[in-house]
């Protein structure tokens, strides 16, 4: 069977995750996959077939999302980028044709398979602001940016033939189509040793965040920090250039994470039962609904602006956060995977 997968280029958690979903599909199936930014060089170096489209990129300062910024550097690339889309479509449609598209929150492919009546299954967490009832109170403060998310989630991947929606919380679904599961982790998560070290790991986005680093140096806690892409020893700091193995292993031994509050490492944390602070980027309301849940579940905290009180804080009530995790160790990849392949077949059943 032949399947098109779109992978949304915008943050790693999709590429990551997708890596597991492929891995599984082409044993069985003829696969081409299309994606965007980061995610293209780090499909590459896995799978044949991989095409690179363009698309959206944020624009982030100061641990928030400049939508103005975002707006205008994607009204300059806009002609490029239907151009170059454009172009793609057309020698898709000429060289291959798909019984199944699969998308990652992903619209090239989505479009793809819509506009060739093609079934098309949507896989990604994002859909859970649109197809689920969201059982807690979103702060007054954040309506205005729930509304803009769930809109934009809604007009995303509208009519998709099935939504498989991952998260480490489950509320209730209200549409049709939908199931949930827990997050797809890697094989290098689920294989990884735990243990209980003295550090606390830090993941970070920004370069040049010397305000985080004097708020660690500040706490003279022992800190494995990533995101500053380099090696250097600062006191209890160890800063660590990227490295998939190292990473996983710090942690995989860490006593608590502190993070943004993106999905998966936030998943990844959640499943190896470490408790996690997170600093949400601001004006992005998902990373702070996965915060939101966080804090309700027990399994850690949020804050929107890091303070040494913060952490101290956070730090205090580690054995309780990592009691409320122990009932959560989920490996949902052969449920979703074996729902997967049931959707395939009966998708393309469709247009037999």
């Amino acid at each position: 069977m032949k399947i098109l997968y779109g992978v949304v280029g915008e943050g790693m958690g999709h590429a990551t995750r997708s890596r597991v979903i492929l891995n599984h599909l082409v044993r069985k199936h003829e696969v081409e996959i299309v994606v965007s930014g980061h995610a293209h060089s780090y499909l590459t170096k896995v799978f044949p077939n991989v095409k690179e489209i363009e698309g959206l990129k944020m624009a982030y300062e100061n641990n928030e999302v400049d939508r103005s910024k975002t707006f205008w550097d994607l009204l300059k690339r806009l002609p490029k980028m239907v151009t170059s889309n454009f172009d793609e479509f057309i020698k898709l449609g000429e060289r291959f044709r798909p019984d199944v598209v699969v998308s990652d929150f992903e619209s090239f492919a989505y479009m793809f398979g819509k506009h060739n009546n093609i079934p098309v299954i949507s896989i990604d967490n994002m859909q859970v602001m649109n197809r689920c009832e969201l059982d807690l109170e979103i702060p007054e403060e954040n309506q205005a940016d729930y509304t803009l998310a769930k809109t934009i989630v809604k007009a995303k991947l509208p009519g998709c033939f099935h939504y498989l929606v991952t998260s480490f919380f489950f509320p209730p679904t209200r549409k049709e189509n939908t199931s949930l599961f827990p997050p797809i982790l890697r094989d290098e998560i689920l294989e990884a040793e735990r243990s209980e070290g003295e550090h606390l790991l830090v993941y970070q986005t920004s370069t040049d965040n010397d305000k985080l680093l004097d708020i660690l140096q500040e706490l003279n806690l022992p800190c494995r920090v990533y995101g500053f892409r380099r090696d250097e020893k600062i006191g209890q700091l160890q800063l660590r250039d990227f490295s998939e193995d190292g990473f996983i292993a710090d942690l995989a031994s860490a006593r608590g994470v502190l993070a943004t509050g993106g999905f998966s490492l936030m998943g990844e944390a959640v499943y190896l039962g470490k408790p996690l602070l997170a600093v949400p980027l601001r004006k992005q309301f998902e990373q702070l609904l996965n915060s939101l849940y966080l804090r309700k579940m027990g399994y850690g905290d949020f804050v929107e602006e890091l303070t040494a009180e913060a952490v101290l804080g956070f730090w205090k009530r580690l054995d309780e956060y990592r009691d409320n995790l122990k009932g959560h160790h989920q490996d949902g990849n052969q449920a979703i995977l074996g729902t997967l392949d049931r959707l395939i077949e009966e998708a393309a059943e469709l247009r037999r």
